[in-house]
């Protein structure tokens, strides 16, 4: 056997694979070179942080023409500079101390960054830079691309729900006919649940500490013991949009990652069960598939259009859920000030978030295929009528009648109900005339509550 180079036809991961075009917007945040990028962001950062701190009297602030090659290093930061960081790190067997030495090197040529080298990565420890490296590709890819394409799928289901709000529909409890509803009330359903938790996705803190070895800015305080540093830290923190966390560890202990990670699987686990649900519809003939052009259903069978693009996001959410499962379970553990297992466990996140987003594109585009068929829907309500005994036995408690519920059990259960059945069993009713011209009026299909009104109001 021999290597065969790395391409998207051989990459072992579908994430790079057979879904690289639908996961490619999150190589520059969550792939290696994304995180090299935000460790020399942060390296950079803090170094101009220092500099603006007033009993630092060793580094002053920069000049223009230092800060704007410093902010160059961050805002056209390449391929070819995390490659070279990478060659580094080949000597060092060390990441971040890799980012150190590059920077220090990228400035060499600046007599006034070059004579403030040493406080490149001043009294940090790795972890420093690592956790606002992670906090700040979370944040990237949640704010730009996590919750404005779950937010989009809530909208899109919205304005289904409104459409479609009117739209009859037999419901099923337990698998068996039931009170019937609309179409449009049962996407509401999914659209409230999905914005409760992009709400909660959105509220969840992404924290950051910047305190030293064992967090307690022991280093810090050995060579400037007049500052305050957690105030500090504080305001670094908080100049890079994330939230300060006063109390750590070597490490930030990840518990926010914890609460995101459920967040997001929770979202994803109400969009399996509509996927589910959706899958159902389309085999009862609810919703009709709109066909593609060259498009094979079935390699054998061709009449099939298959709901494969439901199938395909319920088996990627699952994916996501694991990894999310492990990562919530996991990161939260270490042993005593610190131990090295959150690290590697940490390189997945954009693995979750990957399998979500081929999840959510094929979701889309399923969305994209569907058609109503009112005629499937109507037929399945015109062979329910027994439906209709939740009503009548209702207004039967209301006027009295003894045994209402059993007296609808002894109609229904096991028997064939049509229209003339519900409306003989009515019509001898000793009920005032007009509850009875009301029940006899009603049809398996007006029988939807506030249903429409619901959907309206999503």
């Amino acid at each position: 056997m021999h290597d065969l180079p790395l391409s998207s036809l051989t990459a072992i991961s579908p994430i790079d694979g057979r879904y690289a075009l639908k996961t490619s917007q999150l190589r520059t945040i969550f792939s290696e070179y994304g995180l090299i990028h935000y460790r020399v962001m942060v390296e950079v950062r803090w170094l101009q942080q220092l500099s603006q701190h007033p009993q630092i009297d060793q580094v002053k602030p920069f000049s223009d023409k230092a800060n704007g090659l410093l902010n160059e290093l961050v805002d056209n930061f390449s391929t070819e500079q995390a490659e070279r960081i990478k060659e580094i790190e080949r000597t060092t067997n060390h990441d971040v101390k890799a980012v150190e030495y590059f920077i220090k090197e990228s400035v060499s040529d600046n007599a006034e960054l070059s004579a403030v080298g040493e406080y490149i990565h001043f009294a940090c420890t790795s972890e420093d830079i690592n956790n606002l490296s992670h906090g700040l590709m979370l944040k990237q890819g949640l704010d730009n691309i996590v919750i404005p394409t779950l937010t989009d799928i809530a909208d899109k289901l919205a304005e289904m729900a409104q459409s479609f709000a009117e739209v009859p529909m037999l419901s099923r409890t337990h698998g068996q006919t039931a009170s019937p509803t609309t179409v449009g009330k049962e996407l509401a359903n999914v659209v409230y649940r999905l914005r409760r938790q992009l709400e909660q996705i959105s509220q969840v803190p992404i924290l950051g500490k910047i305190n030293g070895a064992v967090g307690n800015y022991n280093a810090h305080l050995s060579a400037y013991p007049d500052i305050d540093w957690a105030h500090n830290a504080q305001q670094f923190i908080e100049s890079l949009g994330l939230s300060y966390n006063p109390y750590t560890t070597q490490i930030e202990p990840h518990d926010y990652m914890a609460e995101l990670f459920d967040a997001l699987s929770r979202a994803n686990t109400i969009l399996i069960d509509f996927a589910r649900d959706i899958w159902g519809y389309i085999s009862l003939g609810y919703f009709k598939q709109k066909t593609v052009a060259g498009e094979v259903g079935s390699s054998t069978m061709p009449h099939k259009v298959n709901p494969i693009d439901f199938e395909n996001a319920e088996g990627n959410m699952g994916i996501a859920n694991a990894l999310f499962g492990h990562l919530s379970a996991k990161l939260p553990i270490s042993r005593w000030q610190r131990d090295l297992t959150d690290s590697t466990v940490l390189r997945n996140m954009g693995v979750g978030i990957g399998y979500s987003m081929i999840a959510y594109a094929s979701l889309d585009k399923g969305l994209g295929k569907l058609e109503l068929n009112q005629v499937r829907l109507q037929e399945d309500l015109d062979t329910s009528w027994e439906v209709l005994a939740e009503p009548i036995q209702t207004v039967m408690r209301r006027y009295g009648i003894e045994k209402p519920y059993e007296k609808l059990k002894a109609l229904t259960r096991g028997n064939s109900i049509d229209q003339q059945t519900i409306k003989t069993f009515v019509e001898d009713l000793d009920i005032p005339d007009q509850a009875k011209a009301d029940l006899i009026a009603m049809l398996p299909g007006s029988y939807t509550g506030n249903a429409a009104q619901q959907a309206k109001n999503i």
